[in-house]
C-alpha cells in the first residue's frame, strides 16, 4: 500500500466512522458521507432551548458548555457523519475589536466598520487568547464525540469577513465594501493580508485543539466579478491555505473551501491547496466532477455538496427523489481501496433554514445513505 494512503489509514483508526475524512482525502467510503452546513441550528427545538438558557447567540457561542451541547444535538437525531463546531465565521473580526452583536431576528452586527484609512490602520491580527472560548470548545467538543465522528473547525474567508467589516452588517449590494475596493484597492488588500494571516492561525489553532478538518466559508466569494474574484478573493484564500497545517499529532487534517457562487471559476479553484471543493446548488455534479475531480490514483479535488436547501421543505418522499437525484448527478464514486480517486461529501447548497422540519431532515440522511450505498453495488 502507498506510504500515504497509510497514514491516512492511521489517522482515522481512533473513529468509529471515519467515512467523512476519508472521502476528503478521495479514498473510497462504503457510503456517501453527509453532514449539513448549519446543522447545528434554529430548525432544531433542543437548539431553541438552550440558546433561550443562554440568552443571546453570542451568549451560546461564547459558552463552552453550550457550545458543546449544541454541536452534538444534531448528532443524537441523525446519523450525520461528521460533527461541526458551533461558532461563528464573524468571531476573529470581533476579536479584531469591531464589536459583534445579534439582535434578536436580525443578523450580525459591528459596532464599528473598517471604511477608511484610519481604520485600516487600526487592525491587526487578534491575540487569539480572545478567541480561547472557541479553542476550548473544540476540545470540549472532541472529547464528548470520544471519537464516535471527526469534528469540523472552520472560519469565513478573508474577503467574506471584509464584507461584514466593512458593511458593518450583511447587505444585498456589497456597496460600501465594492466603493472601497474600486476605488481604493490599496486599502482592500491591506485588509485582505491582515485577514488571511489572521485565518490562518485561527484555524490552526483549532486544528492544535483538536479540529480533524477545516472548512473556510467564501459565502460571498460569488458577488465579486470576475477578476475581481480572482484579485480579492480566490488569492486570499490561498494565502490562508499556503499557511495551513496539513498534519497535526501525526494525523492528516483535510481542507475544504466553499464559494458560494464559485461555480464558474472551478478551473481556477483547482490549483487551491485545498482538498475539498464545496458547491452550491446552482452547479452540476458531474459537470464538477469532470473538471476538477480527478481520475483514479490520480491528483484531483474531492467535491461537496450541493441540494437545494429549500428541497428540505418538500414531502420526505419528493426529499428522497431530489437527494437520488444529486447523488446520480456525481455518478458512482471510486471504490479501489489501494488508491485515490474521485469522491462525494453529501451537504445542502448553502445552510440549512429556520424553518425546516427535523423530520424532514432524517428522510433526507436516509435517502443518502442508502441510496449511495446502491451506487456503489452497481
Amino acid at each position: 500500500m502507498q506510504p500515504q494512503l497509510m497514514l491516512e489509514k492511521a489517522l482515522s483508526m481512533t473513529l468509529e466512522n471515519d467515512s467523512f475524512l476519508r472521502a476528503c482525502l478521495r479514498q473510497a467510503t462504503d457510503h456517501t458521507p453527509i453532514w449539513l452546513m448549519r446543522q447545528a441550528g434554529r430548525y432544531l427545538p433542543e437548539y431553541c432551548a438552550t440558546r433561550a438558557k443562554a440568552g443571546s447567540f453570542m451568549g451560546l457561542a461564547t459558552s463552552v458548555d453550550h457550545a458543546t451541547e449544541v454541536t452534538l444535538q444534531p448528532l443524537e437525531r441523525y446519523a450525520f457523519d461528521a460533527a461541526i463546531l458551533f461558532s461563528d465565521i464573524l468571531t476573529v473580526p470581533d476579536a479584531m475589536g469591531l464589536g459583534l452583536s445579534f439582535a434578536q431576528s436580525e443578523g450580525p452586527r459591528f459596532a464599528k466598520n473598517v471604511r477608511d484609512e484610519a481604520a485600516v490602520s487600526d487592525l491587526a491580527v487578534p491575540d487569539m487568547n480572545k478567541l480561547r472560548y472557541v479553542f476550548d470548545a473544540v476540545t470540549s467538543i472532541g472529547k464528548a464525540l470520544n471519537g464516535r465522528v471527526p469534528l469540523i473547525g472552520f472560519s469565513g474567508s478573508p474577503w467574506t469577513l471584509a464584507c461584514y467589516m466593512v458593511e458593518g452588517k450583511g447587505s444585498d449590494d456589497y456597496r460600501h465594501v465594492k466603493t472601497l475596493m474600486y476605488s481604493r484597492p490599496d486599502l482592500m488588500h491591506r485588509i485582505l493580508e491582515i485577514n488571511a494571516d489572521a485565518v490562518a492561525l485561527y484555524l490552526n489553532t483549532q486544528i492544535e485543539a483538536g479540529a480533524q478538518a477545516v472548512m473556510i466559508f467564501d459565502s460571498w466569494g460569488g458577488v465579486l466579478a470576475d477578476g475581481a474574484f480572482q484579485e480579492f478573493s480566490l488569492a486570499y484564500t490561498a494565502r490562508v491555505l499556503g499557511q495551513l497545517k496539513t498534519e497535526h499529532n501525526g494525523q492528516r487534517i483535510p481542507s475544504i473551501v466553499f464559494t458560494k457562487g464559485g461555480g464558474l471559476w472551478l478551473p481556477e479553484m483547482a490549483g487551491l491547496n485545498c482538498d475539498v471543493l464545496g458547491l452550491d446548488w446552482a452547479m452540476n455534479l458531474g459537470r464538477a466532477r469532470a473538471l476538477v475531480g480527478g481520475q483514479v490514483g490520480g491528483p484531483g479535488k474531492a467535491l461537496q455538496g450541493n441540494i437545494d436547501p429549500n428541497v428540505l421543505f418538500a414531502p420526505p418522499e419528493q426529499i428522497a427523489k431530489e437527494a437520488r437525484r444529486v447523488l446520480d448527478s456525481f455518478g458512482r464514486p471510486h471504490t479501489d481501496c489501494t488508491t485515490t480517486g474521485p469522491t462525494h461529501i453529501f451537504n445542502l447548497g448553502h445552510g440549512i433554514s429556520q424553518f425546516t422540519s427535523p423530520e424532514n431532515v432524517s428522510a433526507l440522511v436516509e435517502a443518502v445513505h442508502s441510496h449511495s450505498r446502491k451506487l456503489r453495488q452497481g
